[in-house]
């Protein structure tokens, strides 16, 4: 999808998303050593995205588009591709 294609707030949710996340991965700390950030602080940037992620699935869903859109692979098996490794019961079959 382009740009051109989000609504004014859809472009502004992702700016802002796409800042906090430079943010959270400019201030992130080798395991052990402290966080510059108070708890506080990164819960609040925890709730903020999760605020963020609900608005755009909602403007999604009025917009008509998939509600799990998201990058995929070309070789990515699709949902409906299922491997079965062990063969159906005569219970589960119709």
């Amino acid at each position: 999808m382009s740009e051109t294609e989000l609504s004014v707030e859809e472009r502004i949710l992702r700016a802002v998303k796409m800042t906090l996340a430079a943010v959270i991965k400019d201030t992130a700390t080798p395991p052990g050593m402290r966080h510059p950030l108070s708890d506080a602080t990164i819960e609040d940037l925890r709730q903020c995205l999760a605020l963020i992620s609900a608005r755009e699935r909602e403007l999604a869903a009025a917009a008509g588009r998939a509600k799990e859109a998201r990058p995929r692979y070309v070789d990515e098996p699709s949902k409906e591709s299922v491997v079965r490794l062990h063969p159906r019961k005569p219970s589960e079959e119709k």
